[in-house]
């Protein structure tokens, strides 16, 4: 977990070919976006997009991809996913064919950045 409040959290996947992919979870158990209010989608996109804009300081990736499926788990979450001409699916999407076996490196701090750039973004996060 890298940041969390009332209405959701952003986690640091085990993705192992694609380090910093996070996933920002919504803590109530919703299945789509407009089973929400306005003021949560909000507020929940702000997420999304403070997790877009953390790995692109952390990161700089080529690209970043955002998916919301919960198609094997109807329960709303979105993957923010970075992305590198060297990874290995692109320009596929990650879900798609594999054209190479080495995962793009990451920094060895790359958790408590990610931590530190959505705290600027989003505030001191909650705790338990």
């Amino acid at each position: 977990m890298l940041w969390q409040d009332d209405l959701c959290r952003v986690v640091l996947a085990d993705e192992p070919d694609y380090p910093g992919f996070l996933r920002v979870i919504l803590n109530a158990h919703v299945k789509e976006m407009t089973d929400l209010s306005a003021a949560d989608q909000a507020a929940l996109m702000r997420a999304v997009f403070a997790a877009e804009a953390a790995l692109r300081e952390v990161l700089a990736p080529d690209k970043v991809n955002l998916a919301s499926l919960g198609n094997l788990v109807p329960h709303l979450h979105w993957h923010v996913i970075p992305r590198f001409a060297d990874d290995p699916h692109f320009p596929n999407p990650v879900w798609g064919d594999r054209l190479r076996d080495t995962p793009h490196g990451a920094p060895a701090a790359l958790e408590s950045q990610l931590a530190a750039a959505l705290t600027l973004r989003l505030g001191v996060p909650e705790t338990e």
